[in-house]
């Protein structure tokens, strides 16, 4: 298995992750977003046939309100808006669920954003889960929620970069 940039080799049509909106994305937007240079879409490719989608994942730019999060950090941070990584979407086909293939892809998006960071400097990465299963995947990792958006979280950089050290992923 393999995490790449999505190209026109791979078989966006049979992927299909069980939720329609992610799968649409995948297969009729995320080339759109591509040229654009609005969001580059990761693929997990299986070995045996490089074609094939076993997942994907989304990372873009956002603008938060400094505002928006926790009281403790806002005092460190210039007022104002933040540039943050944002991990868009993260899906796995229906038929690899369940194998740690989600932690597979989310731990690289940490590791591109983390490394992107260090160029172009991003204080967190973040992510809306879409309900309470996603949020308490993501909070395994250390993601926080924003006080006033239960489903919105992040991850800040420091922690990303302790998270990649201590699994010895950098």
């Amino acid at each position: 298995m393999k995490i790449e940039k999505i190209t026109t080799e791979h078989d966006k049509k049979s992927f299909d992750c069980g939720v329609q909106p992610l799968n649409n994305y995948l297969k009729t937007i995320s080339g759109q977003h591509e040229k654009k240079h609005l969001a580059r879409t990761f693929v997990l490719s299986d070995g045996k046939v490089p074609s094939k989608i076993i997942g994907f994942y989304t990372l873009a730019m956002m603008s938060i309100d400094q505002s928006s999060l926790p009281p403790e950090m806002v005092k460190k941070l210039p007022k104002g808006n933040l540039n943050c990584s944002l991990l868009g979407r993260l899906a796995i086909d229906i038929q690899y669920q369940g194998q740690g293939h989600g932690e597979f892809l989310l731990i690289d998006a940490i590791r591109n954003s983390y490394i992107a960071s260090l160029s172009v400097p991003t204080p967190m990465l973040v992510v809306d889960a879409k309900d309470d299963k996603a949020k308490e995947f993501y909070e395994k990792y250390g993601f926080i929620a924003f006080p006033d958006e239960p489903y919105r979280l992040f991850l800040t950089m420091k922690d990303s970069e302790l998270l990649l050290n201590r699994a010895d992923l950098i």
